[in-house]
């Protein structure tokens, strides 16, 4: 047995089957009635949980489709942390972004997701206020790999250079959705990329 292997807890492993089946009804009820006109109290029920109980486990109507970000954003840190100093900060950072891309979903799941968060104005305005604080977290990291003394002010090319990053898996992210899925999302970004740094 693996011994630096964190070990999961029933309770850990009862509370992610009861998230995961919240999320699962919920989708279901947008699918059906649409994001807007589905309430938590109608997806408690069908989940089979009391409204409370469902708080407890999602901060926000919003939370129950863009709650994964604080995960993939952790992700995203230690991804990028990780790499071989070699690595520029662009390789460092796609590759940060294609392991959270294959992580916790299937690619159909992925898909269903990001296009309820770009077609609806309050799960995008969530997704973006997320978006904004991987940002801020990621600065250090590029600070570091850019060999720039961390500050109490953001170095500008560190913050611009994960702005642009991020700008760039967000257009890719939306022609991913408008493709019906059908494009492959990494060679997307890396064609936004290398437009932005030509």
């Amino acid at each position: 047995m693996d011994a630096d292997r964190p070990t999961t807890t029933l309770w850990d492993r009862s509370r992610q089957a009861v998230v995961a089946e919240i999320v699962e009804t919920a989708l279901a009820l947008f699918a059906e009635q649409g994001y807007e006109a589905t309430t938590i109290a109608q997806i408690a029920k069908q989940a089979g949980v009391s409204q409370r109980s469902l708080f407890r486990y999602f901060g926000s109507k919003e939370d129950l489709v863009c709650g994964a970000q604080d995960e993939l954003g952790e992700l995203l840190f230690a991804t990028v942390e990780k790499q071989p100093a070699d690595v520029s900060v662009w390789d460092a950072l796609r590759a940060g972004f294609i392991t959270i891309s294959t992580t916790g979903y299937t690619a159909e799941r992925v898909l269903e997701i990001t296009t309820l968060i770009f077609a609806n104005p309050p799960l995008r305005a969530r997704y973006l206020e997320k978006r904004l604080a991987w940002q801020v977290s990621l600065v250090p990291i590029v600070e570091a790999r850019l060999g720039i003394e961390s500050g109490p002010v953001p170095d500008p090319r560190a913050l611009g250079i994960i702005a642009a990053a991020l700008a760039s898996l967000d257009v890719a992210s939306q022609l991913w959705v408008r493709h019906g899925g059908d494009a492959d999302p990494v060679r997307l970004y890396d064609e936004v990329v290398a437009a932005i740094r030509g």
